[in-house]
């Protein structure tokens, strides 16, 4: 063998170590790591949205008079816990937060039930006008809902449902985005082998959706379930037409700290801080779960 050919690599093959074996995505497996400049903005961010809640904590903890100069205080008072149990009695706040955690926990589950029924049907099912149905689901979406206020309240009335939670929670037991978001959601996360297969093994349509649809679609189900939640809980325009101050759900309830000849901005401060601390704990203790349910559905889709 001459000398030539020991020197010389074979014809298609590269030295170890070379430069064309690295790998051409350089710091595969390593974290990446935010530089100052994105803590910067992520703070900037989040002081910005945190400042209405701070504002509305220290606007609670002072008195009406300490609000009317100049300049507003900047930091906390004395009076939070007097305020908040002015306004807890005075608003009735009890019976409102009862009211408001059966319309909001019964139009979570309804919603996000029929929603993801409805969304895994126009996502793998095939039917006729099921393109046609989808279109008028999304153009529903279109309409401002204050054009339904009359002729809603007209049905109500004629139901006898006047002042009954019942009226508040009909119309929104299932929305149009709801039922798009999972339909969305689902053409992605849930492979239509899965479906499949369970048919193969002999799954009833009942077995397919609880032991296939939903494990797929929980990431989304808990995300479409908060969002609904914070809605149905913060909603104000129709309850406050169905509803009166004798069966109110919190938003209603808070209306009647307003009125009056002067009304008492630090009691209605605390009283709008007491009806946001509900979805501040629900938050604080299904964050975390949601998000992580979010990240692991990307993965897996």
């Amino acid at each position: 063998m001459s000398t030539s050919e020991l020197t010389l690599p074979q014809a298609g093959k590269q030295k170890p170590g070379s430069r064309r074996e690295r790998p051409r995505v350089m710091g595969a497996g390593k974290q990446l790591h935010a530089g100052p400049l994105t803590y910067v903005v992520l703070s900037v961010f989040a002081l910005v949205s945190l400042a209405p809640l701070v504002w509305t904590a220290i606007a609670a903890s002072r008195t009406d008079r300490r609000l009317a100069e100049t300049p507003p205080p900047l930091w906390f008072g004395g009076n939070l816990f007097k305020n908040m149990e002015r306004a807890w009695e005075e608003a009735g706040l009890g019976a409102a937060m009862l009211n408001s955690t059966i319309v909001a926990g019964t139009i979570t589950i309804s919603t996000v039930l029929f929603a993801t029924l409805a969304g895994f049907a126009f996502a793998k099912l095939r039917f006729r006008f099921s393109g046609v149905l989808l279109l008028l689901t999304i153009g529903t979406m279109m309409i401002p809902p204050q054009l339904a206020v009359v002729p809603l309240y007209l049905w109500m009335a004629d139901l006898g449902w006047s002042n009954q939670l019942q009226t508040v929670i009909l119309p929104t037991l299932c929305t149009a985005f709801g039922t798009f978001f999972m339909r969305q959601y689902l053409v992605q996360a849930l492979p239509s082998e899965l479906i499949e297969a369970a048919r193969v093994d002999g799954a009833s349509s009942l077995r397919v959706v609880w032991h296939v649809v939903f494990p797929a679609a929980r990431p989304a189900m808990a995300v479409l379930g908060l969002l609904t939640f914070v809605f149905a809980w913060n909603d104000f325009l129709w309850p406050i037409i169905a509803l009166n101050q004798e069966n109110p759900t919190v938003q209603v309830a808070l209306n009647s700290l307003g009125t009056g000849y002067v009304p008492d901005q630090a009691v209605i401060m605390a009283g709008a801080l007491l009806g946001t601390l509900p979805l501040l704990i629900a938050f604080l203790l299904f964050g975390k779960q949601i998000v992580g349910g979010i990240m692991q559905g990307a993965i897996k889709g």
